[in-house]
């Protein structure tokens, strides 16, 4: 009597439409985030008091020539009109042309975009591999010295405005000691001499294996790289000491130090591992974080950068840019709590 095949076909398209599902649902809402986010810059855009026909027209312009940009510019017509048109630009890649730089301004977000990505990317590999030790290290040893240090290293993040910071850094160690580079990404002889592929000037200069201009753009990034880092530092070893400290109040732990397992795999292995998910969102929120708040660094560093660009398009009353900049930022938030819910089902199974 022979025996029955086993039917692998049904459960293999069940799992193939969960995942058909569960990626056509990411990419619905995602797109819904994003048009939302859209629309609360698109309308906030439009009712604050600057007027977008002035800053191309001027001051001294007549009624005629304000009338006719205006006009040109389609804010004769209704807002949602307006809108919509806006959205159907946005997809297609147009964010306008832009005041300031008389370019199109997708094409001015490409080229400072990846400076600010360069800086906050070494500030946040900063943050997290000072700030996560710390703040284990200062659980592990709560109530003593150790613990008060690091606390209070912490809040000195939260309190010192980063312009003060800034300005420091560059008397200190550039002015005085001459140990970093100064304001710019590069020495200004260097200017120029690496073609732009990524946009990150440490990774262009590789690719080129120009390495004097390597050394000078690390030379000039390592500075304020490092005070982003000491900011989102102050907040990732906060909320890692209350994390571990939740869980090393918890009971398995009391079992593990009975039963005579080493402390630091107490720690490290008991204690660290269950807290890996909830630090996904702070390093996340702490690395858009950076991209969104560079705009002080940026200025004191004279960094040229999306914050930078933003404060200028801002002071020239350039709202095509100010908007695109402003979706730019809001997109990476959006990125970065997706790759966030992706990361939740990859170190936590439970959430599959």
């Amino acid at each position: 009597m022979g025996t029955r095949p086993l039917n692998t076909a049904a459960p293999s398209n069940a799992a193939l439409r969960k995942t058909a599902g569960a990626i056509g649902g990411f990419i619905i809402v995602t797109l819904l985030t994003f048009v939302g986010l859209m629309a609360i810059t698109f309308f906030i855009g439009r009712v604050i008091p600057i007027d977008p026909v002035l800053s191309v027209v001027g001051d001294r312009a007549t009624q005629e020539q304000y009338d006719a940009v205006r006009i040109a510019m389609g804010l004769d017509r209704p807002l949602i009109a307006q809108f919509i048109t806006y959205v159907g630009d946005v997809f297609q890649g147009d964010l306008g042309h832009s005041v300031s730089t008389n370019r199109p301004v997708a094409e001015d977000l490409a080229r400072v975009f990846p400076a600010t990505l360069e800086m906050a990317t070494l500030g946040i590999i900063i943050g997290v591999g000072m700030g996560v030790p710390l703040g284990v290290w200062a659980a592990a040893r709560q109530g003593t010295w150790v613990d008060q240090l690091i606390r209070v290293f912490a809040l000195l993040g939260y309190s010192v405005p980063a312009f003060w910071l800034g300005l420091v850094g560059l008397v200190v160690f550039y002015a005085g000691l001459g140990w970093v580079g100064g304001p710019g990404r590069v020495d200004i002889f260097y200017e120029g001499l690496v073609e732009p592929r990524t946009g990150l000037l440490l990774v262009d200069s590789l690719i080129a294996r120009d390495f004097d201009v390597f050394w000078s753009a690390l030379d000039h990034l390592i500075l304020p790289a490092t005070i982003l880092g000491f900011f989102s530092l102050a907040y990732i070893a906060r909320m890692t000491r209350s994390f571990m400290l939740d869980q090393l109040g918890q009971e398995y732990i009391t079992t593990a130090r009975v039963k005579g397992v080493a402390e630091w795999r107490v720690i490290w292995t008991h204690g660290f591992r269950p807290i890996r998910v909830p630090l996904i969102t702070v390093i996340g929120l702490s690395y858009a974080a950076l991209l969104e708040g560079s705009v002080m660094i940026e200025t004191v560093f004279s960094w040229p950068g999306i914050g930078n660009y933003l404060t200028v398009a801002l002071l020239n009353a350039d709202m095509n840019a100010v908007l695109g900049a402003t979706l730019v930022i809001g997109s990476v938030f959006i990125l970065i709590n997706k790759l966030s819910d992706v990361l939740y089902r990859i170190l936590d199974p439970r959430s599959r």
